[in-house]
């Protein structure tokens, strides 16, 4: 079952499309519902629920046929969430919960990261590390925080994981977050994971040429199908320090595929950057 949020994103993205296809705009939508604009223009990014009648009442207009309007009713039905957001996963901020629901429905994962392993593929040492340093007043938590990046993990070994792909920078590898220790079972956590069959880890060396300034543009694409005949929803995630965009615009989504083989075909391939990873790991390996 698909999130709350991505149901109601599923649900915003059709109204759109049912509407266009009616050759009606949002002004004319409101005028449906005698309500404002800006009313419709949040029902069609996901951001506000609708009722029943009032979902009925624009499908009528827009002529939509009615197997199609008892798949968008069931999409309406958006369950009770109370909770999810209490206990330890209350250390996602706000603007961070959107991704994790659409991360948790997503088919297809593909991240680029200049810095710092990806949250999604760090160890307990290395959360824990990277917490215990972290300006953040909401990274304080560290247990709630290391309990909830391991849920987040736990899409790996699900019946059908997402296709996950990942261009780390050297960087990523070589910055030293805790001990020696720390990273070198980090490393070797990122072995086996760029053993999985549904994960291509690849590695941008800072010997890299082409296109390597494109590693600087941290980002990650989603996908996330939805049923029957209905375009999927693509999303690209950028995040800074206190806030987070998402990106859906064709427009935009096509510019971040774009940048995306360009950065994956300057990076080693998985082979090579296994052999990487290996290499160094060794930096970090203790001494007797």
């Amino acid at each position: 079952m698909a999130t709350n949020t991505v149901r109601r994103l599923q649900l915003g993205n059709e109204l759109r499309h049912v509407r266009q296809a009616a050759g009606l705009e949002q002004a004319d939508a409101a005028r449906i519902l005698d309500c404002a604009v800006t009313k419709i223009s949040r029902l069609e990014l996901g951001q506000s629920g609708i009722s029943k009648g009032d979902l009925l009442l624009l499908l009528d207009e827009y002529g939509d046929t009615q197997e199609h309007k008892e798949w968008m009713l069931e999409l309406a039905r958006t369950r009770s969430s109370r909770g999810r957001w209490s206990g330890y996963r209350a250390v996602f901020p706000e603007w961070f919960r959107m991704y994790v629901d659409l991360e948790t429905d997503a088919s297809e994962i593909r991240q680029v990261q200049s810095e710092i392993v990806p949250g999604i593929l760090q160890t307990e040492g290395y959360i824990r590390s990277l917490h215990t340093t972290s300006p953040r007043p909401d990274d304080h938590d560290v247990d709630a925080n290391i309990k909830a990046r391991q849920e987040r993990q736990a899409i790996f070994s699900r019946n059908s994981p997402p296709a996950s792909s990942f261009v780390l920078s050297e960087s990523c590898l070589r910055r030293q977050i805790g001990t020696p220790d720390v990273m070198l079972d980090q490393l070797r956590y990122l072995e086996q994971v760029a053993l999985m069959d549904h994960v291509h880890l690849q590695v941008m060396p800072f010997s890299a040429q082409t296109y390597a300034a494109a590693i600087s543009h941290e980002f990650t694409l989603l996908t996330v199908p939805s049923p029957g005949a209905t375009p999927d929803l693509e999303f690209v995630y950028v995040e800074s320090y206190d806030d987070a965009r998402y990106l859906d615009s064709k427009e935009s989504v096509s510019e971040y595929r774009n940048l995306w083989g360009r950065v994956q075909a300057a990076a080693l391939g998985p082979k090579e950057s296994l052999d990487f990873i290996r290499t160094v790991a060794t930096q970090y390996t203790t001494t007797e």
